[in-house]
């Protein structure tokens, strides 16, 4: 089951998440938003938006670069396994923080209003509580990795996660005896990708799509004045009449 859970079931879960955004961008590209609801109870609404979002952007981007970038990069860099578990737990820590009381915030004004309620769909509420737990799960992993601070046990993490991205049969290995709160912290991060093309979160991609999108437009876009675009029409309607 160990093996299932974090050896074959990460495949499961970025297969479905990637070929599920593509299908659903390319099938129902008008469900490709967030549904906002700004309208309603916006000063809750934007104090809990920019908490959550910087938190999350922070986590995700660490996550990516701490757990995907080569052992050998630090080691060259001069920057010890030690350094980086503190860095981690500090930045991660106040990071999840914030997401966390931006979470709560929302989740509360979704929850409780029932305007908003009424115009939330069964995925928008519960993908909120979805990431919420895993915000709780990644800051319980703070208090762990306090008793781990010469950062053996992130290496461990990074073996397993670069072992997946480079189809390592035994990456499961390297996390088998890590503490239940890091097995169940991945475990729900795996389900929330697996889910991730069903909800509105992938109004995320749009966010990191779109500046690439526009940089790789097919051509420049044709801007004409309101007299340009009005004069062909005016000379139509003469050549009708004279006919």
């Amino acid at each position: 089951m160990h093996n299932f859970l974090f050896g074959i079931f990460p495949y499961i879960a970025l297969g479905v998440g990637i070929m599920g955004s593509v299908a659903r961008y390319d099938r129902d590209p008008f469900t490709w938003k967030s549904s906002s609801s700004q309208m309603l109870r916006r000063k809750q609404l934007v104090l809990g938006s920019v908490l959550f979002h910087i938190g999350v952007l922070v986590i995700f981007f660490g996550h990516l670069g701490g757990l995907l970038t080569p052992i050998w990069v630090f080691d060259a860099l001069g920057i010890s396994h030690g350094a980086k578990q503190l860095l981690a737990v500090v930045a991660g820590g106040i990071a999840g923080i914030m997401a966390l009381i931006g979470g709560a915030m929302l989740f509360h004004r979704r929850w409780t209003d029932p305007r908003i309620r009424k115009t939330s769909s069964v995925w928008d509420i519960a993908i909120l509580a979805m990431l919420i737990a895993q915000l709780v799960l990644g800051l319980g992993t703070v208090f762990v990795s306090l008793g781990h601070l010469d950062g053996h046990e992130m290496v461990k993490f990074m073996s397993w996660a670069q072992g997946i991205f480079t189809f390592d049969g035994a990456a499961a290995d390297h996390i088998f005896n890590v503490a239940l709160v890091f097995k169940l912290h991945l475990l729900l991060g795996l389900t929330i990708i697996l889910v991730f093309p069903f909800t509105r979160l992938v109004h995320l991609v749009s966010g990191f799509a779109a500046p690439i999108r526009y940089l790789l437009r097919p051509g420049f876009q044709i801007v004409r004045s309101r007299r340009q675009t009005a004069l062909p029409k005016r000379n139509a309607n003469k050549s009708t009449t004279a006919e």
